[in-house]
Order: C-alpha cells, then sequence, then structure tokens
C-alpha cells in the first residue's frame, strides 16, 4: 500500500500500537510533573505559614492571602485542567478520524482510478498491406575490390481503407472477483478495400484480434461472404487478390470479454467513410479519450455512441466506450475540519464560559456530546452529504444543549452560544463559502458577547442556570 493511502503524514493515528503506546507515556510524564509541581507548591506555603504565624503577623496576611488565592487557584485550575485534557483528547480522537478518513477517501479514489484506467479491449483498425519491389544500391568486397551492387528489395506497403462500418455491443458483468467489472463483445464490421494501384493486384488483409481480451471466440474473416483462413497458425494476415479499379468488402466479427473499457485504434490511419456504433446495454456508461461522438441517445435499458468520419479524418488516440463513475467530489474537507475541530470546541466553550456559569459536570458532559456529534459526522458522511448529515447532528446538539439551563432565556443563551460556536463554524469548514460563514460565526459571537455583558439586554439571574 503506497504511503498517500495511509493517512496523513505526521499526524498521530492511536489505531497504530505504536503510537498509542507513545502517547500514554507522555501523558503519564506529563500527568506526574502536573502533580508534583501543585503538591510542591501547597506545601511550600503550608511550610510558610506554619513558620511565621507566631512572630510576624504581617508576613502572616500576606501568606493567608497567598493562601486564598491558591485556593481560588485551584478551583480554576480544576476547569482548565478539564478543559485541555478534553482538547487533547479531542485532537487526538480527531487526528485519528482524520487520518482513517483520508485512507479511505485515497481508497475510494485508487478504486475510481483502476475502473477508469484499468485494463482495457482495444480494437486496431485492419490494414491492407501489398508487397513491392524497390531499388537498392549497396557495396560489397569482390576479389579485394570495393564494388557498388544496384539490386532490388521487397518492402512492405500499406493502403488505406475506402470504408469501415462498425458495430458494437456491449454488456457488463460487475459481479467479478477481483475486477471491477467485465465487458462482453459482440463485434461486428465491414471493411471496404478498393484496388487504386495498376500494377498490383496482390494483398494482404491483416486484421489481427483486438489486444487485452481474457475470453476470445467465434473469430472470422469473411470475404464476399466466403471465410478466410489464415496461411499460418497465430497469423491473421490473408492473402487476396484484387484487380486495379476493384473493390472487395471484408467482414470481422467476433466475441470477446475483457475491460472495463472498449476503445478502437485507427493505428495512425487516415479513416474515409468511417462509422463507428457502440451501444452500451448499461450504465452509467460515457466515449473515452474525449473523442465526442456525433450523435448520443439514450433509452431506459441502452446508450448507442455513434461516430462519423466521412473523408480523411486522422485520429490520435484510441476512442470508445468506457463504464462512468460518479466524480469524487470535495475529498480532504472533512479531514480538514477535523483537524481544526480542537479549535472549534474551544471556542465554543470559551463563549459557554462567558456566557453561563459552568460547572465542570456541564464542561465534561459538553465536551462528550461535542465529539461525539463529530464522530457520528464521519462515519454519516461515507455515505450521505456533508451539510445534510451536519444539519441533522446540528439539531441533536441544539436540543442537548437546550438543558444547560434551567429557565428558557438560560436555554437560549446556551443555543445562541452553540449556533455561533459549533454549528455554524463546522458548517463553514464543510460548505465552499468557507470564510464568509465563518465571518458570519464570528460576528455573530461578538455580537452576543456584546449584548450580553456591555448593553445587559439579556441579563439573566442565577437561579436560570444549573449547578
Amino acid at each position: 500500500m503506497s504511503s498517500s493511502t495511509q493517512g496523513v503524514p505526521g499526524l498521530p493515528d492511536l489505531t497504530h500500537p505504536t503510537e498509542l503506546i507513545q502517547f500514554g507515556t507522555e501523558v503519564l510524564k506529563a500527568s506526574l510533573l502536573l502533580v508534583f509541581l501543585i503538591v510542591a507548591l501547597g506545601v511550600a506555603i503550608a511550610l510558610m505559614s506554619f513558620a511565621l504565624r507566631r512572630h510576624q503577623p504581617e508576613p502572616m496576611v500576606f501568606i493567608g492571602e497567598w493562601a486564598v488565592r491558591y485556593s481560588q487557584l485551584l478551583r480554576g485550575l480544576q476547569h482548565l485542567t478539564l478543559v485541555l485534557v478534553l482538547l487533547v483528547v479531542g485532537f487526538f480522537l480527531c487526528s485519528t478520524l482524520s487520518n482513517r478518513y483520508h485512507h479511505w477517501e485515497q481508497t475510494k479514489v485508487a478504486q475510481v482510478v483502476e475502473s477508469v484506467a484499468g485494463d482495457k479491449l482495444e480494437q486496431v483498425a485492419p490494414q491492407v498491406r501489398y508487397v513491392t519491389q524497390e531499388p537498392t544500391t549497396y557495396t560489397t568486397q569482390v576479389n579485394g575490390k570495393i564494388v557498388k551492387v544496384n539490386d532490388t528489395q521487397s518492402v512492405n506497403r500499406f493502403l488505406p481503407l475506402a470504408g469501415s462500418q462498425i458495430q458494437v455491443k456491449l454488456d457488463q458483468n460487475t459481479d467479478v472477483r477481483g475486477r471491477s467489472a467485465v465487458y462482453r463483445v459482440d463485434y461486428g464490421a465491414d471493411y471496404k478495400f478498393v484496388n487504386r494501384l495498376k500494377d498490383t493486384n496482390n494483398f494482404f488483409f491483416e486484421a489481427p484480434p483486438l489486444n487485452g481480451y481474457s475470453l476470445l471466440s467465434n473469430y472470422k474473416i469473411e470475404r464476399d461472404r466466403n471465410r478466410l483462413e489464415p496461411t499460418n497458425p497465430g497469423d491473421y494476415s490473408f492473402p487476396f487478390r484484387l484487380q486495379p479499379g476493384e473493390e472487395t468488402t471484408f467482414r470481422v466479427t467476433y466475441q470477446a470479454q475483457g475491460g472495463p473499457r472498449w476503445v478502437y485504434s485507427t493505428a495512425d490511419q487516415l479513416l474515409s467513410n468511417f462509422r463507428l456504433t457502440a451501444i452500451a446495454n448499461f450504465a452509467p456508461v460515457d466515449f473515452a479519450s474525449g473523442i465526442v461522438p456525433n450523435e448520443i441517445k439514450t433509452d431506459r435499458r441502452s446508450t448507442q455512441f455513434t461516430w462519423i468520419f466521412n473523408d480523411n479524418v486522422s485520429v490520435k488516440n484510441p476512442f470508445g466506450v468506457f463504464t462512468n463513475t460518479n466524480p469524487l467530489q470535495n475529498t480532504g474537507i472533512v479531514p480538514r475540519l477535523l483537524l481544526l475541530a480542537p479549535a472549534i470546541f474551544l471556542w465554543w466553550i470559551l463563549l459557554l464560559y462567558l456566557s453561563l456559569p459552568m460547572s465542570l459536570k456541564n464542561v465534561a458532559i459538553a465536551g462528550s456530546i461535542f465529539f461525539a456529534c463529530l464522530l457520528t459526522l464521519t462515519y454519516l458522511t461515507r455515505f450521505m452529504n456533508a451539510e445534510l448529515a451536519w444539519t441533522m447532528i446540528s439539531l441533536v446538539l441544539l436540543i442537548l444543549t437546550w438543558g444547560l439551563g434551567s429557565t428558557r432565556s438560560a436555554s437560549l443563551a446556551a443555543i445562541i452560544c452553540t449556533i455561533a460556536g459549533a454549528v455554524l463554524p463546522v458548517l463553514g469548514l464543510l460548505v465552499p463559502f468557507s470564510g464568509l460563514t465563518l465571518s458570519g460565526a464570528g460576528l455573530l459571537s461578538a455580537v452576543w458577547l456584546a449584548v450580553r455583558h456591555w448593553y445587559n439586554w439579556y441579563g439573566l439571574q442565577p437561579e436560570d442556570f444549573k449547578k
């Protein structure tokens, strides 16, 4: 598996045992250091208070103030520690989900690439070959002397076809293990040739079978309804005679399996009186190589593509039919959202702290709900639209956030904070107009805080909040 399909490089992924052990070790070290600092500071204040409690009343007051501030610091430190724990755990959760989602997206992209750029059935246009004698000059050594010799050599030349009328019917089988799809091809073509040479009547009709097949059956070459046999087994070169000015018709038919594309290659020939009709009895299907058909007809069961070239047209790339797939749009949006989710969580919690008196229990529940919503979003977007999924999840989030307040006023305040701090920022990272949506969320947050604290338009009483 390539590194591009294993996740975002450099991000921790807790589904990897090595990174999980490393993360646990770092958390243990940081926790021990934090506990040591808190205990050391408390012991230092207690010792200073005990030493100065009798002889130095003024320092005792100073130490008492420090003790009170330390107690307040510990109470605030509980909230800070809880928010940091939720932030760190949320970051590792989101980074893991981002890696998993990136891996899933790259796997889907690889599947689409395999279905579009995988094996193909390529039919090469037949050619009419003749052999002519051309003069040549070379030097040789005779009796120690350099002698110039004039001779003739056999050279292969090719003549263009006067007309091609091709019809191919394609059916698709997708229930094949290890393959995205297999085509069943029914091919029939009539090729017209006119001898425009005045001194040659011996030719070879070269019509090799298509390339890339896994099964080829009923391969027949007919001239004027008479079946031709190759001169050597496996050699698809058929000799025939044609007088100057005369014309003849060859018919090529076969059934084949392979795929999942069928294309026709002109082998650098000029096409005249050419008509190719490809009938695909499946959907979705589209034309290959960007050579736009002259006609496209679609009904409930099949799609018919027709290419018509009347006179001396050169087509560089093979053209034909392939199984179309729905394009993968907006890839990378959900991994980006997950990486920025801890910052959105911090924004939301800050709004709640500035609007409502939050208890440790409420902070823990709110953080758990937020990251649970992101986890749900990650898996819902695998089979439905991300904006629609977040709209549904947002309704659940708002309903649950209503419970932060014991009265309607407090609950409305929590709803406003959730819309400005969580719903709109996440939506802004999902929609194309991210900057505009995030700007609106930031403005709504600033307006709410100003109305709440500066103008006191939305005053809340202590009984409005849950303890």
